[in-house]
């Protein structure tokens, strides 16, 4: 890989994560007035025209293969409708941190699901030590939130919630399978048009009853999500899947928590000692899992 492309993965990588870091407290902005399922539709409505857009601007086809339009299913009810759907509606009884926490399996996900299904992605005794010690520190950074867990619904919502890194997990290393050649718009519009549907359907089946009550701050999410949060991100994304190993790519899951500390102390949130050696934990743990042979 010459240095132009390895600067344009890093960019892409970094962009991925810098974003992602806000979502979760967007989501979270989102959900005062608007239902989870209703709030999902709308973001990824939004984002699959906007995508669909540029896709047909750029002359980029679509759906030629069977494989493809099977990959538009698999990736539109795993990640888009099921992983945020529950994301969605965990989030109004889970904490922001121990959902973060939560999602940090989703690295363990990706490992064990590409050992099994992705040729040359084998995981070694290093790489797997390097994912459990990442997970160690996001928990540790965000130990105090467990204490979450005592309150009314958070202990069935939090159960729940480890159904999305899965289905996250399973969704990705399909793609990375079986997605080879296949246009990243291509990976990302269709499918977000079809989590939109199912999970507008899930919303008229369930929030019919409920009032939307838009504010400034909630369609400052709702619009941050879709353009930023969803087609920037996930647009980079499968660019990236192709360019690196499904696992490595995973991290970013542990990356995150990371950086959303270190955000909080420009916002004069304390950085304790349990957040340091938490972050620090992290950064062993991809360090490992990046660097097996070393």
């Amino acid at each position: 890989m010459s240095s132009s492309s390895r600067l344009a993965v890093g960019g892409a990588f970094a962009a991925c994560c810098l974003i992602w870091g806000t979502t979760w407290l967007a989501i979270r902005i989102g959900l005062v007035g608007v239902p989870p399922f209703t709030g999902v539709s709308l973001r990824f409505a939004l984002a699959a025209a906007i995508v669909f857009g540029i896709a047909l601007a750029r002359g980029v086809p679509l759906g030629r293969s069977a494989r493809e339009r099977w990959l538009w299913l698999v990736n539109g009810t795993l990640s888009f409708a099921g992983s945020y759907g529950i994301v969605y509606w965990a989030e109004q009884w889970v904490p922001s941190g121990l959902t973060a926490v939560l999602f940090a399996t989703y690295p363990l996900f990706v490992a064990v699901l590409a050992h099994v299904l992705v040729p040359g992605e084998r995981v070694a005794i290093l790489e797997l030590a390097g994912i459990l010690t990442g997970f160690a520190g996001v928990g540790l950074i965000f130990s105090e939130d467990l204490r979450a867990l005592v309150g009314a619904g958070v202990p069935v919502a939090a159960a729940v919630m480890l159904v999305a890194p899965f289905v996250s997990a399973l969704a990705s290393v399909s793609i990375k399978r079986w997605g080879a050649g296949i246009h990243p718009l291509s990976l990302t519009a269709p499918p977000m048009a079809i989590g939109a549907a199912l999970t507008g359907l899930v919303a008229l089946a369930t929030e019919r009853n409920t009032s939307i009550t838009w504010s400034g701050p909630s369609i400052a999410a709702l619009l941050y999500l879709s353009l930023l949060g969803s087609v920037v991100t996930f647009t980079l994304y499968y660019w990236l899947l192709q360019r690196m190993t499904v696992k490595r790519l995973a991290l970013i899951a542990y990356i995150i928590p990371v950086e959303a500390v270190l955000l909080g102390t420009l916002l004069d949130e304390p950085f304790t000692a349990r957040m340091l050696a938490g972050s620090a934990l992290v950064v062993v743990g991809v360090g490992l899992a990046v660097h097996p042979t070393r």
